[in-house]
């Protein structure tokens, strides 16, 4: 009799593909969350493996908070044909014309006006589970979701109160106008995430390998300098060779200075990294607590 024993990735494949399936299963209009980033890119494949030959049963749904990377919104939308697949792209700057969303005065950062932007779209399609790459080795807020997130009617979380889930037994129940997020990456790490790109030979945007850009040093980082926050009198502003880790908006993802240009030169810049992945979003630098409370109101 031969053993059959999976491997570390295989075992992360697998309970990812048990967990959409289970969504397949339970809910009625599920949706996949994909920005083109490394992790939604992840669940493209397990989806492909899910599902395939048949179509894929859930839309894309993208928030685009028009700060987003052009690098990024082309790849998002090229995906998206290639698999056949449906994309609904909602934007803040429509939900700010029709009142959906309110910037505070001098408001700059789009990251809070995504709330109310993708409660609209999951109470536009009636979407009863969105499904996100959201991991929990990427921050403290993270790590305590469960792979079945629930959300009230007004698309609040409540972290001190989600349901258990023993045995990989998921309560997928909801009344009307709540909704589940489901997490099925979460036991990832993002070493786990690149080497399942190596594994199955996954494309990546661009922007995640070594480039030349011109940045700008503010709060102890490198920012791209854009037009949306240019540089300020006396700042520090250099072209330089630099990739992204994690990708958020143009305003606030930084930059790191690295020569890597393949995915083997990430994996082995991941080995020897000493600050954390989202160590370089400047949003969430502002408050260890504004991850949480973001995700309290609906952010994903």
């Amino acid at each position: 009799m031969t053993n059959y024993h999976l491997d570390h990735l295989q075992h992360l494949e697998t309970e990812a593909i048990h967990i959409l399936r289970e969504v397949a299963g339970e809910f009625e209009r599920p949706a996949l969350l994909f920005s083109g980033g490394k992790d939604s890119i992840c669940l493209l494949r397990l989806a492909e493996k899910a599902f395939r030959p048949a179509e894929l049963p859930l839309p894309f749904l993208n928030v685009d908070t028009g700060h987003h990377f052009p690098e990024l919104n082309e790849f998002r939308d090229r995906r998206a044909a290639e698999l056949g697949a449906r994309l609904i792209v909602r934007t803040v700057e429509d939900a700010l014309a029709r009142g959906i969303a309110q910037a505070a005065p001098g408001e700059i950062s789009r990251n809070r006006l995504q709330i109310p932007t993708l409660l609209a779209a999951i109470e536009e399609f009636r979407f009863d589970c969105c499904i996100g790459g959201a991991r929990r080795d990427e921050e403290k807020a993270r790590a305590k979701e469960r792979f079945f997130s629930f959300r009230d009617a007004f698309g609040q979380w409540d972290p001190k109160n989600q349901r258990p889930e023993i045995w990989n037994l998921y309560n997928a129940r909801l009344n009307q106008g709540e909704n589940m997020r489901v997490f099925p990456l979460s036991n990832w790490t993002e070493m786990d995430v690149w080497e399942y790109i190596r594994r199955e030979r996954l494309e990546v945007p661009s922007i995640y390998f070594s480039h030349r850009r011109r940045c700008v040093r503010r709060g102890g980082q490198w920012l791209p300098a854009n037009d949306l926050v240019p540089p300020k009198p006396g700042e520090d502003v250099r072209e330089l060779t630099v990739r992204v880790r994690t990708i958020g908006d143009i305003i606030s993802t930084g930059c790191v200075e690295s020569p890597a240009s393949t995915v083997d030169d990430i994996i082995a810049e991941i080995a020897a990294a000493r600050v954390t992945e989202r160590g370089s979003r400047a949003d969430d630098k502002a408050s260890e607590a504004a991850m949480e409370d973001r995700k309290k109101a609906g952010y994903f």
